[in-house]
């Protein structure tokens, strides 16, 4: 059979009829289509979807920053949130929560826990390209040290010398060892080559401070402002000569908003990438969900929530309200307290994952034994303690305690013809109330003169017909002069107190739930909201009755800043004024022991401890909830430290995605 040629298969249109044509056409192209579809399929069967670098992300935030330095930026959320990406630290957290390397190749702790030896990387460099070493590291430290910069952080570095080994390897020694350490190492490094010729009272000057270099994954690219000074926009780039994984998105954005609903408003208008809110009502609710109606599913926006080591309590004022100094008292608010539904209710409003809780330790995050006792919803309990401690119910459904109060006078010396002073005035007026002035014939000038030995004789005879009559004021005569001379007036003390909290809807809402579930054992309450901007001068102070409010605790879990008793005054953060000497050896041992085990069972008796006692009422932890477009991938939520750690694996975010061969 021969092949026809090229020049035969020319002529083929004119020996073929149209419809020999068209039959031919169809054909031809129903064997390309399914060649199509079968290397379509053959890719696709072939191949894998794999992040791309490219994209951009916005970031909506509310609020203004100030210092992307980490000398100062790490007290305000937006501040820390933007230098985390940034700068680097010796040490880091990972996407679930835990302490791992970052510039630290590896790091070395002594048996005793006082000496930590790290090894940086080599080939790390700043945004500017200068090499990063142990100078830049010793140089951060020292600075933070010097009370001139006035760094917040400088109370973690106290008693720690910092030495240089070489241009990779650095020594930290601790005066007291201390197994949380690690955390403090998480400080970012700043360079000292940019900030080295800058005295301190210029250091919050720099215009470094907005626009930073760093060694992070993104480095700053250019900065938004109105004519004002308003913030608008921070724009970063990745880095790509980041010494760990370069970021999959090239372009990182942060966006300012002054108030939540703009920033709402923003991501409806598909403006922003990814934002979270602080707090949220039910509005803030309502037009969030509106953020995920009727777009496409490119357009809508994923939640997700992250797991804090935080939680929200009521730190009860054990040295200021006279009332909660008593253990009974304290312990029926603890019974009064239905957290079952101040959870729900809290869910309802927030949307964020609410839950109950019943130690200060939070076992379920670290991965501790539950307390071995809780208090648990007993409203009887509750009331026979109050009972106990001396307040009645009323009639109106008041509890109200009689206290006797010390009379303004006692007598309390042995008195006879040798005595004078005060104290024979008194008596010189007790004779003349009780019908002796005739015996005293005006005597009463403080002197113990016969008279008045008349008079206290005559009283013997009548009010002591047992004793015998000596003119001289003994024990017994003493006891029965006080009984009729002097009163005890009675004062009603109401059982009341005034819980002051943030005015935000979510602590306003529970706040008040507290105040009705109390007030149904006769506990009345008081409100003060007051707002965030006031509530540093008042807790500095501690002044308040009770207290609701949050506590957020670290990745290596450490007791003392919260409940040793050398933290009742500020800056310690002892917000009940809680002392209890076994409780402070505990925590003294737990955060010095380099045994976890040991740790481990040191942090599980001090929440027994505190719980018994009841300096506080622990009510829930919440989690974190982070809204992102769908079209960003690779975020994972998990356990963060804190809000502004959510970007610990941000390198591994992506928009753009490639196939490549399997």
């Amino acid at each position: 059979m021969v092949f026809p040629k090229l020049s035969q298969w020319k002529q083929i249109g004119k020996l073929l009829k149209k419809s020999e044509k068209i039959t031919l056409l169809v054909l031809f192209l129903l064997t390309f289509s399914s060649l199509f579809f079968l290397g379509f399929d053959f890719y696709f069967n072939n191949t894998k979807e794999i992040p791309a670098i490219g994209g951009n992300y916005v970031e909506g935030i509310v609020g203004q920053p100030r210092f992307l330095n980490p000398i100062y930026g790490e007290v305000a959320d937006v501040d820390r949130t933007i230098t985390g990406i940034i700068f680097s630290g010796l040490v880091t957290y990972d996407k679930n929560g835990q302490i791992v390397n970052d510039l630290a190749e590896s790091y070395k702790i002594s048996e005793d826990g006082k000496t930590y030896d790290f090894v940086i990387k080599s080939n790390v460099l700043w945004h500017d390209g200068e090499k990063l070493t142990t100078d830049d590291i010793i140089f951060t430290i020292k600075t933070i040290q010097n009370s001139d910069y006035k760094s917040p952080q400088r109370v973690n570095w106290i008693d720690v010398d910092v030495l240089k080994n070489s241009d990779t390897s650095i020594t930290f020694k601790l005066r007291n060892s201390y197994n949380s350490f690690l955390e403090n190492c998480t400080i970012k490094i700043i360079p000292e080559h940019i900030w080295k010729n800058i005295l301190p009272e210029n250091f919050t000057l720099s215009a470094y401070n907005l626009k930073p270099i760093g060694s992070g994954p993104y480095k700053f690219s250019s900065i938004e402002q109105q004519k004002t000074g308003i913030i608008e926009k921070i724009n970063l780039v990745s880095n790509h000569k980041y010494y760990n994984q370069i970021p999959f998105i090239s372009e990182f954005s942060f966006q300012f908003f002054d108030t939540k609903e703009n920033l709402i408003k923003s991501a409806n208008q598909r403006i922003i990438n990814g934002f979270s809110l602080a707090s949220l009502d039910n509005n803030q609710a309502l037009a969030e969900k509106e953020i995920t109606q009727n777009w496409s599913k490119t357009e809508k926006f994923s939640i997700y929530s992250f797991t804090l080591p935080r939680y929200f309590a009521v730190f009860l004022n054990l040295q200021k309200q006279r009332i909660l100094s008593d253990d009974n008292l304290r312990q029926s608010l603890n019974l009064a307290t239905d957290k079952k539904a101040i959870t729900q209710s809290i869910e309802n409003i927030t949307k964020s994952g609410i839950t109950e809780i019943n130690s200060p330790i939070l076992p379920d995050f670290f991965g501790l034994a539950e307390p071995t006792a809780i208090n648990e919803l007993n409203l009887e309990q509750a009331k026979s303690l109050l009972d106990k401690s001396g307040f009645k119910e009323s009639e109106s459904g008041e509890r109200i305690k009689q206290i006797k109060k010390t009379p303004a006078f006692q007598f309390k010396n042995y008195l006879s013809s040798k005595s004078k002073g005060t104290e024979v005035t008194e008596l010189q007026k007790c004779l003349a109330k009780l019908g002796f002035s005739n015996d005293l014939s005006n005597e009463t000038n403080g002197g113990y003169g016969v008279a008045t030995e008349n008079a206290v004789t005559n009283f013997q005879i009548k009010y002591l017909p047992s004793e015998k009559p000596t003119g001289e004021v003994g024990k017994a005569t003493r006891a029965k002069l006080n009984e009729l001379c002097t009163t005890n007036p009675e004062t009603s003390q109401p059982l009341k107190i005034t819980l002051t909290t943030i005015n935000q809807p979510q602590l306003l809402q529970t706040a008040n739930i507290l105040k009705d579930q109390w007030q149904k054992i006769g506990f009345a309450v008081d409100i003060n909201a007051v707002e965030l901007s006031d509530l540093k001068s008042i807790i500095k102070e501690r002044n308040y009755d009770a207290l609701l409010y949050g506590q957020a605790l670290g990745s290596l879990l450490d007791l003392y800043p919260f409940w040793h008793s050398s933290q009742i005054y500020d800056p310690g953060l002892n917000l009940s004024e809680y002392q209890n000497k076994d409780v402070d050896v505990l925590i003294k041992d737990a955060r010095e022991n380099l045994d976890l085990s040991k740790k481990q069972k040191n942090l599980e008796k001090l929440q027994d401890i505190i719980i018994k006692d009841a300096p506080a009422i622990f009510l829930y932890s919440q989690n974190y909830i982070y809204w992102a477009k769908d079209t960003v991938q690779g975020i994972q939520a998990d356990k963060i430290i804190d809000p502004a750690k959510r970007f610990a694996d941000v390198s591994n975010w992506y928009i753009k995605t490639k196939r490549v061969w399997k």
